[in-house]
């Protein structure tokens, strides 16, 4: 079973139940405080931590005074503008005295799908997360309608976990974990403490666990272990309510771990190697030697460049020969790449004009 210990990088999902009073609407601070002490702890063994929040409409609703239920979209978008201020400024004021610099990130269920946009996001939070920033990453529901949204944050914390190859991700609730039936209705209900792979029977024993403030119930919560799992990273649905809830965990709270199917590398491998290429790259010999040796694709070592495609798109690397080496997704249009191939990476900001990767094809985003 895994161990929050063990993390290397952990996404931390807040449900707004936690964060946000169900009755006043007021920001639970004295639970944000304790919160950003776990956060400050476990990062200081050097593990990566992302936080997923859910909270900007239940903040903002409160601070404009409209009902905790039943609102119309305009009015969360509106809740949400005026809340995503409140919420980013709670994790700033929260962390800043452990030395933690925050960033918010706000994203949409379109972000995901669109390859260009997913490395994006990826790109971005791997910068910050290397310059030591602590990303606060919510749903953008000012602009996020019905056919773009998540609609809850349980995938999205799942998908942020895919998108930044974590190995942990915890879904802080206000539920300890996975029962086989409903323990609010049933009184015999038991608690699973481990799920080593999601069946038919386990989907089954989801049911609407989800509070005022919240929108996933258990089943949502599923869905996202089976997402994060298939991706390689452990899940575990954890009771959130109590004052330093990470360290309740460490110290053996009841949860449900999911285990995780793959590594996170080997899964984002496998999902590279089933895409079809959209054009072709040709490399010289000295490239092909960087590339068996770990390195990333730099435009310096590209002779050729084949076919039409996007930045994000999945391009074969061929020899000169034509002998495929791999296969990955590319930083640069087809237009772009032609233009700055056996260019050194340095020219680049001089050929296109603006300050582009070093890397055609970076090594994490390629098979070979």
């Amino acid at each position: 079973m895994a161990a929050l210990t063990d993390a290397k990088r952990l996404v931390v999902k807040i449900g707004s139940a936690l964060l946000v009073d169900s009755d006043t609407g007021a920001l639970r601070q004295d639970w944000l405080t304790s919160l950003a002490n776990d956060v400050a702890r476990i990062r200081a063994r050097g593990t990566d931590v992302i936080i997923v929040s859910s909270g900007s409409i239940a903040l903002g609703r409160g601070i404009l005074g409209l009902p905790l239920t039943s609102l119309a979209l305009e009015q969360s978008q509106a809740a949400a503008a005026v809340g995503q201020i409140r919420l980013a400024r709670a994790y700033e004021e929260a962390l800043t005295p452990h030395g933690i610099v925050t960033g918010q990130v706000l994203v949409t269920l379109e972000d995901s799908q669109d390859r260009r946009r997913y490395l994006n996001s990826r790109a971005t939070m791997e910068t910050m997360l290397s310059l030591g920033v602590t990303p606060i990453v919510n749903e953008n529901d000012t602009i996020a309608t019905d056919e773009i949204r998540y609609g809850d944050n349980d995938r999205l914390a799942a998908q942020v976990a895919v998108t930044v190859g974590a190995d942990q991700l915890i879904l802080l609730s206000d539920v300890d974990g996975l029962y086989t039936e409903n323990p609010k209705l049933k009184k015999f209900a038991q608690h699973l403490d481990y799920v080593e792979k999601i069946t038919p029977e386990i989907e089954g024993m989801a049911g609407d666990a989800g509070s005022g403030l919240s929108k996933g119930g258990m089943i949502t919560k599923i869905i996202a272990a089976r997402i994060a799992t298939e991706a390689g990273c452990a899940m575990a649905i954890a009771l959130g309510t109590q004052i330093s809830p990470l360290a309740a965990l460490e110290s053996g709270a009841r949860a449900t771990w999911f285990k995780p199917q793959t590594d996170p590398q080997a899964a984002r491998k496998r999902w590279i190697s089933a895409m079809k290429p959209r054009g072709t790259v040709t490399v010289d010999t000295g490239a092909i030697d960087a590339l068996r040796r770990g390195k990333s694709l730099l435009p310096a070592g590209v002779t050729g460049i084949n076919g039409s495609f996007g930045r994000g798109d999945l391009v074969a690397i061929v020899d000169g020969a034509g002998g495929q080496l791999g296969q990955g997704l590319v930083r640069y249009t087809s237009a772009e790449a032609r233009q700055i191939m056996g260019r050194r990476s340095a020219d680049i900001v001089a050929i296109l004009g603006y300050e582009g990767r070093a890397a055609l094809v970076h090594r994490d985003d390629m098979v070979l």
